[in-house]
């Protein structure tokens, strides 16, 4: 009783993510809203990984002796409450000011891990901080070899237990509305996307308060004063360019950590990272912001889960919405989840509150899930599956 006491603190108000990012909506800029919610060319690989993800049945089993559940997994060395994790999202504090440091400190309180990607708002440092040395990295692979070494230096001495390498960003993503909102690269503010600014009085006031958002992480590394058009020069220039097994050979060879690779959705990808000798995969069609051609994370999680599982960690991350959501995953062959935009919604609707809100919905509805099926613990949850 005192743990459903603990994960029912929640505002009654808004009991789904679907009530979250509509909130969300109505306090955040346009621009800002388009950049957190889009996918790329058509949005059809967006669609697809929530569709394909709905599709997964579960079979409850009423009759046999059930006693409780379990919603703890061990990660890495590390057993966390629940196996659900915040996935890294770049720009964050454009989207809500402040919202890495709200979302480390929610995870820490629930001990769930957090990542931190390379292009949030936040710094390596403070983040870690926030999180007492609990949280992930994500990098993006610079272009220059001592910058990349410098970075992984700095997670080093930050204690990261886990290091993230994206993969699938060979090339940034052609998004039409970043586009006509002037958040591709280079970026510019508009006389549009100041007059949305205005219209959302609570964001500005927000955003004054916590100064105007830029990359924290990269700050040392970049040129003082640079304007928008050099801002988008500097970070094509320093992030452009395929990761392949050559440049990944290095990291492992250098980071002492767990190496998880990001983005990989394919059999020889994930042989690759076997060879590597990376811990992990994470399933990922970069929350269908890629490709658009691509398959869903949820028919690629379940291909690699049946051959690798047993030699590497298989998570996901993509399309997850919810408690149900989760339990598809799980049942598909995922050890662990990661979900990125419901969390934006939960500090876009709800401030500080929103990541501590959002993590305790996930689990009430994950907890119902688990009880209505007679899953006692998250290893169990391929049992239910209806093949």
């Amino acid at each position: 009783m005192k743990e459903n006491e603990k994960i029912l603190n929640f505002n009654p108000q808004y009991p789904s993510v679907q009530d979250l990012k509509k909130k969300a909506k109505q306090q955040i800029p346009k621009f800002a809203f388009d950049y957190l919610e889009g996918g790329c060319n058509e949005d059809v690989s967006l669609f697809r990984n929530k569709s394909d993800l709905q599709d997964i049945i579960l079979m409850p089993q009423y009759l046999k002796k059930h006693h409780g559940c379990d919603m703890s997994v061990n990660l890495f060395g590390h057993t966390y409450d629940a196996p659900v994790g915040i996935a890294p999202i770049g720009l964050q504090g454009l989207i809500w000011p402040k919202s890495p440091e709200i979302l480390a400190k929610a995870a820490l309180k629930h001990n769930i891990p957090f990542i931190l990607s390379t292009v949030s708002t936040s710094s390596i440092e403070r983040i870690a901080e926030l999180s007492e040395g609990r949280s992930w990295f994500q990098l993006y692979h610079p272009a220059d070899n001592r910058l990349r070494d410098d970075i992984i230096k700095r997670i080093a001495i930050a204690q990261c237990p886990v290091l993230v390498v994206l993969v699938d960003v060979p090339s940034f993503g052609y998004r039409p509305r970043d586009i006509k909102n002037g958040l591709a690269m280079p970026p510019k503010m508009s006389v549009r996307n100041v007059l949305q600014a205005i219209a959302n009085p609570k964001w500005c006031i927000e955003t004054l308060r916590a100064g105007i958002p830029g990359f924290a992480t990269l700050k040392p590394y970049m040129p003082e004063n640079l304007n928008l058009s050099r801002l988008g020069q500097f970070m094509n220039a320093t992030f452009t360019g395929r990761v392949d097994v050559d440049k990944i050979a290095p990291i492992r060879d250098m980071w002492k950590g767990s190496l998880v690779l990001k983005g990989v959705v394919s059999e020889e990808d994930a042989q690759k990272a076997i060879a590597l000798g990376a811990d992990g995969i994470i399933v990922s069609n970069h929350g269908g912001r890629q490709l658009d051609a691509a398959q869903s994370t949820i028919k690629s999680l379940k291909n690699l889960s049946d051959k690798y599982r047993k030699q590497i960690k298989v998570m996901i991350d993509g399309g997850l919405r919810s408690g149900p959501d989760i339990s598809r995953a799980l049942a598909s062959g995922a050890e662990f989840t990661f979900m990125g935009r419901p969390f934006m919604y939960g500090v876009g609707a709800l401030g500080k509150k929103g990541g501590d809100h959002t993590i305790s919905i996930l689990k009430v509805q994950l907890q119902q899930i688990m009880e209505q099926l007679g899953c006692e613990k998250v290893g169990d949850f391929p049992q239910y599956l209806i093949q």
